[in-house]
């Protein structure tokens, strides 16, 4: 029975030995290493928060079963866990079905792109594994698991949060060019400046300005326009001359008024204080008069000013309509035998000196501008916020004062005071670039690109400033030509980054070279990265030395580092991270 029982298993054993060779399976588990792969990238790499892999297979001659449906799923090891990746399905000539057809007599290859995953910090130390099953009917055999890459590649998360916001710039100006005007009239055909003329209601305001100017020190007088004008009727150098006189006895009444006691100010006084322009008949202000005139006929002598280039024949052709030309007469002529005063004088704001003082004890007393500009006066953060929230409290509807204050917060990492801010002044002022730009900021610390990118949109015309910080967001959704594209000829870290993870590593030195940055040890990390990939051994140990000198915390960083896989059994690197 013992016997019996014995012969019956030996013969089990056989057949199923004789099952599987029939099947072919065991051959293609004895020949598993000659199944070639190839992955890229290799070792893998993150875009944009994922990784992606691409694997072409080789299966020899000879070694696939044509009966067989082979089951290959990539895996993604790493300390903690493991991800599986949709399976690639192969199938032997002898089977009909969904898969990549591989033949016995010639073998065949098969190629797959893994759908995206989600990277995850523990996936920078990672390997990617194939876990082959084959199967024929119920029949089911694993081929040896097989490693086929190495490590994770995640050098775009160097990218620095250094984004650009915008403050709202004051427009203060240490000297402010003001101007008051004045107008006096003169008789027809006469020239000299009437009392009554010297006292008409501008007049009047020109002086009460002048003498609240003298005895302001603030106040410098430049220089006065004169422009003298003779009306459009009579002889041309009779006019001409008319319009110079004017403008001479303007002149002499000013700089007399300018003796004054009251008045006296001595530049004023002197002829050079002038500036002397005449108009022999003027044209323009009679065209001017007439279109806001309600004088009959007023059409046509338009008609006429159009038709007829020359002055004389305008005048003759005006004068011919009889009734029309006495109102014109009476109500426009007067008006144009003037002379117009401008009076140019430049106004000296306060000193810094006394805006800092005025900021700190009595802000209220300040314009917008000045405590705006108050502001730039100090490198302190926190006294930069206080002049910025005190002049929001004193001018909330002014959209830079809440802005500037949010733009300090930003500074100061304090994201959820800046963006309700930001907020502020967008209320005010809707749609304006700058706030928009530092919104967009706040999206980003917050995680969201898309919608930070969709405010960098809207905020383009608000300078360079916005390109950049799109810049960083390309680099992130791992679109590197773009990010190149958005910093432009900017010499920074970021640039640099992106120009390395676009495949020109001479460029990322050379832009960390001209660099501020060009000393931090995070440059110098960089140009070790960029050693590696252009396979120089001495600009990656000499740029990680440097690194690793600066802050030695690039040493662990480094050991991991799946950019220098390559390098591991260097002795000049082990030296360096061991």
């Amino acid at each position: 029975m013992k016997n019996q029982s014995l012969k019956t298993f030996g013969l089990a054993v056989i057949t199923a030995v004789a099952l599987a060779s029939c099947s072919g399976l065991g051959k293609l588990v004895k020949n598993a290493d000659k199944i070639t792969y190839k992955v890229t990238p290799d070792p893998m790499e993150m875009h944009g928060d994922s990784i992606t892999v691409s694997i072409t297979g080789t299966y020899p001659a000879k070694v696939f079963p044509k009966k067989a449906t082979v089951t290959t799923i990539p895996y993604i090891k790493y300390n903690g866990g493991e991800k599986a990746l949709k399976p690639v399905v192969l199938i032997g000539e002898k089977v009909e079905g969904a898969g990549t057809k591989i033949t016995n007599a010639k073998g065949g290859s098969f190629s797959y792109t893994s759908e995206k995953v989600a990277y995850i910090p523990e996936m920078k130390v990672a390997t990617l594994e194939l876990r082959v099953a084959g199967q024929v009917k119920k029949k089911v055999k694993d081929l040896p698991a097989k490693k086929v890459a190495d490590g994770t590649i995640i050098t775009p998360l160097l990218v620095k949060s250094d984004e650009k916001s915008l403050f709202g710039k004051d427009n203060f100006q240490k000297v402010v060019p003001h101007s008051e005007t004045a107008q006096m009239f003169f008789i027809v055909n006469q020239s000299q400046v009437r009392s009554s003329e010297m006292n008409n209601a501008e007049m009047k305001a020109l002086k009460q300005y002048i003498l609240s100017a003298v005895t302001n020190p603030s106040i410098v007088f430049k220089n006065m326009n004169v422009s003298a004008y003779a009306s459009p009727d009579g002889e041309l150098t009779l006019n001409s001359d008319l319009a110079e006189n004017r403008a001479k006895e303007t002149t002499k009444a000013m700089m007399s008024y300018f003796k004054e006691k009251k008045t006296k100010v001595d530049t004023a006084s002197k002829e050079a204080f002038y500036t002397k322009v005449t108009t022999a008949e003027d044209w323009d202000g009679f065209k001017k008069a007439m279109e806001a005139s309600s004088i009959p006929d007023k059409d046509l002598i338009l008609r006429v000013l159009t038709m007829y280039p020359d002055g004389e024949t305008r005048e003759k052709e005006i004068k011919n309509l009889s009734k029309t030309y006495t109102e014109v007469a009476d109500k426009i002529l007067p008006q144009l035998r003037r002379s117009v005063l401008t009076l140019n004088v430049d106004v000296n704001s306060r000193t810094d000196e006394q805006i800092t003082k005025l900021a700190a004890t009595a802000p209220d007393s300040l314009s917008v501008e000045e405590i705006l500009y108050a502001a730039t006066l100090t490198q302190d953060l926190n006294t930069k916020l206080d002049i910025y929230k005190k002049a929001e409290a004193k001018y909330p509807a002014d959209w830079r004062t809440s802005n500037n204050v949010g733009y300090i917060y930003l500074m100061q990492n304090k994201l959820n005071d800046a963006e309700a801010e930001f907020k502020k002044a967008d209320a005010v002022s809707a749609n304006n670039p700058i706030i928009k730009n530092n919104l967009g900021i706040c999206a980003r610390w917050r995680g969201d690109r898309k919608a930070a990118m969709e405010l960098y949109k809207s905020a383009t015309s608000a300078g360079p400033e916005v390109s950049y910080n799109m810049g960083i967001i390309e680099i992130q959704n791992g679109n590197y030509s773009a990010a190149v594209a958005n910093f432009g000829s900017d010499n920074s870290f970021n640039s640099a980054l992106a120009k390395l993870l676009n495949g020109s590593a001479d460029a990322a030195m050379s832009t960390i070279d001209n660099s501020t940055e060009k000393d931090a040890a995070l440059s110098f990390y960089l140009k070790a990265i960029a050693g590696a990939r252009q396979s120089k051994a001495d600009v990656l140990i000499n740029n990680l030395k440097a690194a690793i000198q600066k802050d030695a915390s690039f040493k662990q960083m480094a050991k991991d580092d799946a950019e220098f896989i390559k390098f591991r059994e260097n002795a000049d690197f082990k030296a360096l991270v061991n």
